[in-house]
């Protein structure tokens, strides 16, 4: 597969700089994930972009597509927001309604002809809650810290993202330096190829946890749940962590609706795991396939292994990722063993 000639001196020189630079990186993964996650979504603007920067300068033609994707967020989502809230509040104001059934089921539900309660330890009840408050306002101070990281991420995404995009050929030229005249033209085509397959993620995604976001709240509208759009909301944004965040989910959606009954409740769980079969079964393998050309088990695959060494955001990127590897091993490996069998 290899010729003499490939293997120089600059040849081993640059395996050596790219297998430190692997090591360099990993140890800075949260820097390295933010680099990449902006790359991906200047990816899937770069060809809205291309199309403005026909008509007018490309840096104000970059302003003007990210100042358009960030007002239709905004147009869509803090609507969304706005009601989640105003349901937020609705179920704060009916929770002591939930403890006194809790309160109520404790104290009158008899097992064996005895009160549950006298059953109960109550000190070895009192306790962990007591030391579950303490925790819970300690990680609330945690919680306060990370959304304030969270925000300045979310602008040095959008800083990291505006540069990417404005200065893409610039970038381009200056990461084919890095190899050897013989090879640059192979280099370009599959960052080219790269590019596209990652770009189309972020189309694949937002039409996912759409529909996940549809198939929830609807059903709930029908059934008069008043939480309906809080909880299509949170179904949505968990479902962007796989296994874990629908799993989330439905213990949420648990603790929203036991209240209206054991029928509803049925209900809304088979409505949510129906929702989550669907998408699992058919949605998304369909989608991030079309748009990304990749089989489910490789997207799976990628999840578990970005899990154990990413991290959450990894998790989210997965595909992303496992397509920039894909295409890799298919134009490094793949294609040039199999032109030499023929």
């Amino acid at each position: 597969m290899f010729s003499r000639n490939s293997i120089t001196v600059k040849n081993i020189i640059f395996v050596i700089m790219v297998i430190l630079l692997i090591k360099f990186f990993s140890q800075i993964t949260t820097t390295v994930m933010l680099f990449f996650a902006s790359y991906v979504f200047a990816c899937s603007l770069n060809p809205l972009v291309d199309k403005f920067s026909k008509k007018m300068n490309r840096p104000l033609a970059a302003g003007i597509v990210m100042s358009g994707v960030i007002l239709i967020f905004f147009a869509v989502f803090l609507p969304l927001v706005i009601v989640a809230v105003k349901q937020i509040e609705i179920v704060v104001m009916t929770l002591p309604k939930h403890f006194a059934l809790i309160k109520s089921f404790v104290l009158h539900k008899q097992i064996f002809g005895q009160n549950l309660v006298s059953m109960i330890n109550v000190q070895s009840v009192v306790e962990p809650v007591s030391g579950f408050m303490k925790e819970l306002v300690d990680q609330s101070i945690s919680i306060t810290l990370n959304f304030a990281s969270a925000i300045v991420y979310m602008f040095a995404m959008c800083v990291i993202t505006y540069y990417f995009i404005v200065d893409k050929d610039t970038i381009r030229r200056g990461f084919m330096l890095l190899f050897p005249n013989h090879i640059k033209k192979k280099a370009d085509s599959i960052i080219t190829t790269i590019s596209e397959k990652i770009g189309n993620y972020i189309i694949a995604q937002l039409t996912v946890i759409t529909g996940v976001a549809i198939c929830v709240m609807i059903p709930l509208l029908i059934m008069k749940i008043d939480c309906a759009v809080l909880l299509g909301v949170l179904a949505a944004v968990l479902d962007l962590i796989p296994v874990i965040g629908p799993t989330i989910a439905c213990v949420i959606f648990v603790l929203m609706c036991y209240s209206y009954g054991p029928v509803t409740l049925g209900l809304v769980i088979f409505f949510f795991l129906l929702a989550q079969w669907v998408e699992n079964n058919f949605v998304r393998s369909y989608i991030f396939g079309k748009f990304m050309d990749l089989h489910p088990l490789i997207i799976l695959f990628s999840l578990f292994v970005t899990a154990k060494f990413l991290g959450i955001i990894g998790v989210i990127f997965a595909p992303a990722i496992a397509a920039t590897i894909a295409v890799l091993v298919d134009e490094l490996y793949i294609k040039p063993i199999n032109r030499e069998s023929i």
